[in-house]
């Protein structure tokens, strides 16, 4: 009881900050002002509104007017647009609001047709950078900017079920093994370095690893489309082959297992990945990791993976160099994101003890008084930030998990692959 009231308090404080646009208007942003952004801007913060007035924490009307202010001008489409911006972004958000029959409809079925196009456009011309032998750019296939972060929402909107199944079929085909150079690499070896842009610091390009741009964000979709009933041929073989990278690649510390960011070259011919652990975050940390191996192992019903990654999460966040490691609140890398999985996994945990953690991770959000925590998200010295990933919103709608009946939500954390 005493963590809801304080959960709340914090919720409640951040979102009566963010009552309406013209609130955030007069912030400074580090970010800047991102209308159709759910990463940075105002569909985050309308997220965060639609699901507390879906739990009759809050008045329909915020989230309407964050709506309003999002979809001010055209949707972005094409090229510039992803899960986290532009038409897909809003669609995401859309179809949260849409409580009842017909809500949103109209807005829901174009958008739908732009996204389905774009969708297909991007699968065309994977297939055919993969027919050239070329390897993939980061965005072609991660969460944030890429075709699993579309499949993500085309799994949440279930209208486009055939052309999830074609995301699913281009997933299957990355994760097999190719050639470059006589060496056997990884079907996402990139490139690129982990910025998605070329470098002198990765002549040869890395293998990323990371829920949020490498391919454990590929692994989570694959399994929860299996665990929704929608498979394609391989299904299962391409969740192994992920899992088994990910294996030859975990490290066993004194703190438990761990997993490299990412793999250069150079390390995959020497079998040594660098020093870790590192912060057990949701984009690239031991939170993410475990998150998604144990998705992929309730998916197969792969118990012995299951308590390994349960495990594994459970080490991490009684770590106290690895908390250490946690220097802020948000979803992305913060506290608000490690708690929050650490909730999901204990949900569906055959090893105990993750729940207990829940107040200690918690602890650094809702040992401040809500208005010093509203002050240090919306008010930093580097600048303010509203929104889902790095910001207030993300971090208000992970606390509201703990504040609310979880049943009446609609599954805004799919957008995170983790759920």
């Amino acid at each position: 009881m005493e963590l809801r009231e304080s959960a709340g308090a914090a919720v409640d404080t951040i979102a009566d900050r963010l009552a309406t646009p013209d609130h955030a208007c007069g912030l400074d942003l580090k970010q800047g002002w991102w209308p159709q952004s759910l990463a940075h801007g105002a569909v985050g913060v309308a997220l965060l509104h639609i699901e507390r007035a879906r739990t009759e924490h809050g008045p329909w009307q915020r989230a309407h007017a964050w709506l309003s202010c999002a979809a001010a001008d055209p949707a972005v489409g094409g090229d510039g647009s992803h899960l986290y911006y532009g038409a897909p972004a809003l669609a995401f958000a859309l179809h949260a609001a849409a409580d009842r029959p017909g809500r949103y409809a109209r807005a829901l079925d174009t958008l739908d047709r732009h996204i389905a196009a774009a969708a297909r456009q991007r699968l065309e011309r994977a297939h055919a950078r993969m027919d050239r032998g070329e390897m993939p750019a980061l965005a072609e296939f991660d969460t944030i900017r890429g075709l699993s972060g579309m499949g993500a929402l085309l799994l949440r909107r279930d209208v486009h079920t055939e052309l999830l199944r074609d995301v699913l079929s281009y997933l299957v085909r990355l994760t097999e093994p190719v050639k470059h150079d006589g060496e056997l690499l990884p079907g996402w070896w990139s490139h690129l370095a982990p910025s998605g842009k070329p470098s002198p610091d990765y002549p040869e390009g890395h293998a990323n690893n990371g829920l949020a741009h490498g391919i454990a964000g590929p692994l989570a979709l694959l399994a929860l489309s299996a665990r929704h009933g929608i498979t394609v041929n391989g299904h299962t073989e391409a969740i192994r082959r992920v899992c088994a990278w990910l294996d030859r690649w975990q490290q066993d510390g004194p703190a438990g297992p761990w997993w490299p960011y990412w793999i250069t070259r150079e390390q995959l011919r020497s079998g040594q990945p660098g020093h870790g652990p590192y912060r057990p975050s949701w984009c690239y940390g031991t939170a993410g990791f475990a998150r998604a191996q144990q998705l992929a192992a309730l998916a197969t019903g792969n118990t012995v993976r299951q308590r390994m990654s349960e495990d594994a999460l459970l080490r991490a966040i009684t770590d106290p160099d690895q908390l250490n490691e946690t220097v802020d609140l948000s979803l992305c890398h913060g506290f608000a994101g490690l708690a929050y999985i650490t909730q999901l996994v204990a949900a569906k945990s055959i090893t105990s003890g993750l729940t207990e953690c829940l107040p200690r991770l918690l602890a650094p959000i809702t040992g401040t008084a809500p208005d010093e925590l509203a002050a240090s998200l919306l008010h930093a010295p580097d600048g303010g930030d509203i929104g889902l990933l790095e910001g207030a919103a993300g971090t208000a709608l992970a606390l509201h998990s703990f504040q609310a009946d979880t049943s009446s939500m609609s599954g805004w954390d799919s957008c995170f692959l983790i759920n």
